[in-house]
């Protein structure tokens, strides 16, 4: 969708917001926030698709043009403090800069994301020429509309937030029902993989976000369907029933052999679970299966360090600093990362790296006190040298700022 709009893809950032109610919205320039909510209850992926879409309009259109003098300067985690009344920071998928964020203020929400008919009416035109120069048919929009419509006429109070901040005319819903009808593409469907990633992803999140006698109703012993069989893996580990989740998910390794994401999550079974050698020797399979994911590196990583085996911490820093090359924003793997050097009595560089932690945590006082500390045992000049002086020359301004 960015590509079909002629934006650059790698300058938005997408940012996943754990809450169960359907919604998306842009903020703060190129910043795009879905709800797990979405992706949980989209039945489909051209449903999720065409949101992205519309979502899409809305910045290539410039409509949050009036933003951006209240959001200027705003990190992702403060506009997520306004919007949504902001809370704890997870671990998520690093390499889609997914921040998975608790919380939400509906009332701030409302007033910052209220766009006009005409922007809307806008937003859903962009959408349809984005779909069509992708291939890809807008019924799986209309078909989100139209679950949304049935809302619209319940209590303001019960209401979806993407009704209340994009309201819906029968204007639009017939501009889109006019663009399916007489559309080549109306009742084309995306490859097999598609749908199959869709299932995956909704089996992911409901088996991590919904408690597990949830997930088991969702997904009974008699589905034995690949997203079941993965949901119930996760069910069966928060329920504390180890055996039965290796089971299902030894299942699946036997079956797909080459899915890096079966041998990350048996990596977390095990590990939760206190086996570490296991854990490790299924991280290194996933990380050998899909090498430069930041998301298996830091699991991995972690193992390492958590062996305290002298001999692990080396490995651990190395696959760590990969980590955090790509995935520069994790203050937790920069904390896992300032653990491993400090475990391997390399303290400056660990003070360096918990520097880094704590100026993304937005502790500015402990990032420059932190940084000033590794900069003396570091050579003078050095990368990691100049990397110290710019935490604390970033760590004052912000300081400053935060002070007035």
């Amino acid at each position: 969708m960015f590509e079909a709009a002629n934006l650059y893809p790698d300058g938005i950032e997408i940012y996943l917001v754990r809450d169960s109610r359907i919604n998306a919205f842009v903020a703060g320039g190129q910043k795009l926030f879905i709800h797990t909510g979405l992706l949980q209850r989209a039945r489909t992926p051209e449903q999720v698709i065409g949101v992205i879409a519309h979502e899409t309009g809305h910045i290539a259109g410039g409509h949050l043009s009036r933003l951006r003098q209240k959001m200027q300067g705003f990190s992702a985690e403060s506009i997520l403090g306004y919007v949504l009344g902001g809370a704890t920071i997870l671990a998520g998928r690093a390499d889609a800069g997914a921040a998975i964020i608790m919380g939400g203020q509906d009332a701030a929400q409302r007033s910052l994301l209220q766009y006009s008919r005409t922007e809307e009416g806008s937003a859903d035109q962009a959408a349809t020429k984005y779909l069509d120069k992708a291939g890809i048919s807008s019924r799986g929009l209309l078909e989100f509309f139209r679950i949304l419509k049935k809302d619209e006429v319940t209590k303001t109070a019960d209401q979806n937030p993407y009704i209340r901040s994009h309201p819906l005319t029968a204007e639009r819903l017939s501009f889109l029902e006019k663009h399916v009808a007489e559309s080549p593409l109306s009742d084309k469907r995306l490859p097999p993989a598609y749908q199959e990633m869709h299932q995956r992803v909704r089996a992911k999140l409901d088996a991590f976000l919904l408690p597990p006698e949830h997930t088991m109703r969702l997904y009974p012993l008699g589905d034995t369907s690949l997203p079941a069989r993965y949901a119930r893996a996760m069910a069966y580990h928060k329920d504390s029933q180890k055996d039965k989740a290796l089971a299902e998910i030894n299942g699946l390794i036997a079956e797909h052999p080459t899915d890096p994401y079966f041998h990350e999550l048996k990596g977390q079974i095990y590990f939760e679970n206190g086996d570490l050698k296991e854990a490790v020797k299924s991280y290194e399979k996933a990380d050998e299966l899909l090498p430069n994911t930041p998301l298996i590196q830091i699991a991995l990583g972690r193992s390492y360090i958590e062996q305290n085996d002298p001999k692990m911490f080396e490995k651990a820093i190395d696959i760590l600093e990969q980590a955090v090359r790509v995935e520069k924003d994790s203050s937790f793997a920069w904390r896992q990362l300032g653990i491993a050097y400090g475990k391997a009595g390399k303290m400056p560089e660990s003070s360096l790296a918990l520097a880094e932690e704590s100026l993304l945590q937005r502790r500015y006082k402990d990032a420059n006190y932190l940084a000033a500390r590794a900069e003396k045992g570091l050579k003078t000049g050095s990368p990691q040298w100049l990397q110290s002086q710019d935490i604390q020359m970033t760590a004052e301004r912000l300081l400053k700022k935060q002070n007035k």
